[in-house]
């Protein structure tokens, strides 16, 4: 039997492991196979801290650099990326049960974020400004933070970690990210590819562990400046808690439970399609799932009896040709599991999927064939809860104000979408849902590197990544005023 891989921290330019008598182990299994995949690292309060120790104490020199010197190292990383797509790629796959092509892709989007934030640094604009005093000038120009916080988790593990830190590099700061539990080994291998570019030692710090203990001191630890965090909305509202009693700067990507409408004049085939790529790809693991599926009754029947077709038609595992893989861990299986099976407890009846799916070759992995549910009240658990996995809820509703109302039923509001062949009516609906996101005639996902993303309510804090409005967020605006003297 070979040796399991093990898992170090990336501080200050190389993979270290303090303290080895002490170290304690978490186990990684692999979500397509149930085996153990790997181990790695949970990080002591002392390695935490020496972590932190080396972010700040490059801080000053990193900062110091002109933007554009800072895009440029940026770009060095870019270019890494690309020569070590494909060891990204299967990292990815690897540890998240994802196909090579949906890894691949997901791998092209990160690097297109670094090149897009590693080109912010020629374009990092402050404002000239007019004042009411005769010979006075005024100007602001952006400076970082300090040590940025950055904790990830792995359901687009490489996209999530690209959003964060190519943003938090250029304006200047330096960063102790925390890798997610289910994906830390693509965490550390960015560590490696950012030394190959010329990052600085103890610019981009990387560490692992659970999120109650190494990523609960980060986020407690004064130094930190400034917090990002996407993941589940109770996780970011004990963040905030934590952030808020100290005044630090805190971004929350958090959770949603996705509204996909279609109107009674949508192409069906269109809608049908992306309904599918909205609620089931990435095994449904996305915030931006489209996990409630409303129709107008004109065409109810119709795309309900497409819709079930086309669900039981999809392929699941880890080949190129698989429509979606495995959940992330166990935990997470059981509890998706569990929750579509209490669904008849509230009426609710299950059109397809429902189980794990009878091939053998699945039968240890952490599958869930796709399922699709009818019937429940919208102000039912699974209606009002992400569930994070492949299930979609369908409703019916009787027109464009019937369905705003039920897509606005949530305590999230992150993304929607709306299918119709009406400009007017899209556009209305547009304005008018509560979604930081609000798509037409396309899927409930698929943001771009310069897109603003983030959601009201329960989905965050109001921030938003990325875009160029995350250089807001990751800069500090300083107005600089002269008076000339005569």
């Amino acid at each position: 039997m070979s040796e399991v891989k093990k898992i170090f921290n990336w501080v200050n330019g190389e993979s270290v492991l303090q303290n080895s008598h002490e170290t304690e182990w978490l186990k990684k299994y692999d979500p397509h196979s149930g085996n153990l995949q790997a181990l790695f690292v949970d990080t002591s309060k002392q390695n935490l801290e020496f972590a932190i120790d080396k972010a700040e104490s490059a801080f000053s020199s990193w900062s110091s650099l002109t933007s554009v010197n800072r895009g440029q190292i940026l770009m060095n990383f870019a270019d890494q990326m690309k020569k070590h797509r494909n060891e990204l790629a299967e990292c990815v796959a690897s540890e998240t049960g994802k196909n090579i092509p949906d890894a691949d892709g997901e791998v092209t989007g990160s690097i297109m974020q670094a090149e897009f934030f590693a080109s912010e640094g020629m374009r990092l604009y402050g404002q000239t400004l007019n004042s009411s005093a005769q010979g006075k000038t005024s100007f602001t120009i952006r400076q970082p933070h300090g040590v940025a916080a950055l904790i990830v988790p792995a359901n687009t593990p490489i996209a999530n970690i690209a959003w964060k830190i190519f943003p938090a590099l250029i304006c200047g700061n330096t960063i102790v990210l925390k890798s997610s539990e289910d994906a830390p080994e693509v965490a550390s291998l960015m560590g490696v590819l950012s030394k190959k570019a010329g990052l600085p030692d103890g610019v981009l710090n990387i560490i692992h562990g659970k999120g109650e203990k190494s990523g609960a001191m980060l986020v407690d630890d004064p130094r930190i400046k400034v917090i990002s965090f996407t993941g589940s909305t109770i996780v970011g509202q004990k963040i905030a808690d934590s952030a808020n009693r100290r005044l630090a700067r805190v971004s929350l990507e958090l959770g949603g439970k996705n509204p996909f409408v279609v109107c009674e004049d949508a192409d069906i085939d269109n809608a049908i399609n992306w309904s599918i790529k909205s609620a089931f790809s990435n095994a449904g693991q996305r915030c931006a799932s489209g996990s409630r599926i409303i129709v107008f009754q004109e065409i109810y029947e119709k795309f309900k009896e497409k819709l079930i077709l086309k669900t039981k038609s999809l392929k699941l595992g880890i080949d190129s040709d698989c429509d979606l893989g495995p959940v992330i861990n166990k935990k997470q299986h059981l509890n998706i599991l569990k929750v579509i099976q209490s669904s008849p407890l509230d009426n609710g009846n299950i059109l397809c999927g429902g189980g794990i799916p009878e091939d053998e070759k699945l039968s240890h992995g952490y599958y869930i064939e796709p399922t699709i549910i009818e019937g429940l009240d919208e102000n039912s658990f699974i209606n009002q809860n992400e569930i994070f996995g492949p299930v979609a809820t369908l409703s019916m509703v009787q027109d464009i104000e019937h369905a705003l109302e039920v897509a606005n039923n949530s305590s999230y509001g992150l993304t929607s979408s709306i299918h119709t062949k009406d400009i007017d009516r899209a556009i209305w609906f547009a304005k008018n849902i509560r979604s930081g996101v609000a798509n037409i005639n396309c899927g409930t996902y698929g943001s771009e590197a310069h897109m603003p993303f983030g959601g009201f309510g329960l989905s965050g804090n109001g921030s938003r990544e990325p875009g160029t409005e995350a250089i807001g967020f990751y800069s500090e605006l300083k107005n600089i005023s002269i008076l000339s003297i005569e």
